[in-house]
């Protein structure tokens, strides 16, 4: 468990200082590869949750196996190889750095007055249509963006990286990107990517819960709100997401911040509409995209000091 501790400890700091691997691709992309080659074999003709969930256990097990490989080779060279190699696969699989370098290329033309550029930066980071938005509506995809994928890209892998290492962050991390390239309720995959979408609900449950607590209880309360109305409001409105757990992220945003997030959004030129969170009680700013970066980082911070406590007193326990 101390090795396990220390691989994270490493992870995280590689995470903060280097991101994703330079100059190579990122393995996620060899993941999502695997994915699309194998959902063009099994997504068609009948029975296709069935052949999705074949698909995805498949894909899982895949990753899975690949990493043990590398982390058993590893550890067999010696312990301290091990750790490192096993870090850097977890620092690998982490997304606090990617998260604000993608919200800071948003802020930063907004900072200079080019709304033309920071739109097409946003559209790298969202799935609405942003060619219209105005400076509001681009910051709201901003802080939606960081906020709901504090549990998605950082959090959630950190957990099970915890609890079984590389291993098991390599194995979420397949989960979660068989969910974002099949785990859409339209014609194409509405039951082949069913398995997916329901698993990735599942093993993001706690993390995002945990998350957006610490949210709401460690980062700065730019309100006058006290917290016991925060916490009433974050779990109202939580539940009016479509997602059963990226609301616990934005509403727990939202309610720090005192903005409004959710609206209307446009998909391909269809409009939607999400329940909105919080309430607004000052408006959506360029700077409060670099808050929901900071908050990102304190609620990745306290995640971690929580998951080390706990294990150092089931290691004094025991």
């Amino acid at each position: 468990m101390i090795a396990l501790m220390i691989a994270c400890i490493i992870g995280l700091v590689f995470d903060l200082v280097v991101g994703d691997p330079p100059k190579i691709p990122h393995p996620v992309r060899w993941v999502g590869k695997l994915i699309q080659s194998q959902t063009e074999l099994w997504n068609k003709g009948e029975m296709r949750k069935l052949r999705g969930m074949i698909m995805a256990l498949a894909v899982v097990g895949t990753t899975m196996f690949v990493v043990t490989a590398i982390i058993l080779v590893s550890y067999n060279v010696s312990v301290m190889f091990g750790i490192v190699v096993e870090g850097l696969l977890i620092g690998i699989g982490l997304a606090q750095r990617s998260l604000k370098e993608a919200a800071m290329a948003v802020y930063e033309p907004l900072v200079k007055g080019d709304i033309a550029e920071a739109r097409v930066k946003l559209s790298w980071i969202v799935g609405r249509d942003t060619e219209k938005l105005n400076e509001d509506e681009i910051v709201r995809g901003v802080v939606e963006t960081v906020s709901e994928n504090t549990s998605d890209g950082v959090t959630a892998p950190l957990f099970y990286a915890f609890l079984f290492g590389a291993i098991g962050l390599w194995g979420y991390k397949a989960v979660n990107t068989l969910d974002s390239m099949i785990g859409y309720k339209n014609e194409t995959y509405q039951d082949f990517g069913m398995f997916a979408a329901k698993l990735d609900d599942v093993l993001n449950f706690v993390p995002s819960r945990i998350t957006g607590l610490l949210m709401v209880l460690g980062t700065k309360n730019e309100t006058n709100v006290s917290l016991g109305k925060r916490l009433k409001r974050w779990l109202r409105d939580a539940k009016k997401h479509p997602s059963p757990n990226s609301g616990y992220l934005e509403a727990a945003t939202a309610v720090q911040l005192g903005v409004q997030l959710g609206g209307k959004n446009t998909y391909q030129g269809i409009e939607s509409f999400r329940a909105t969170m919080g309430e607004k009680l000052v408006p959506l700013t360029k700077e409060h995209i670099v808050t929901a970066v900071i908050h990102m980082r304190v609620a990745t911070l306290l995640f971690t000091l929580v998951i080390i406590a706990v294990e150092v007193l089931i290691l004094a326990i025991a």
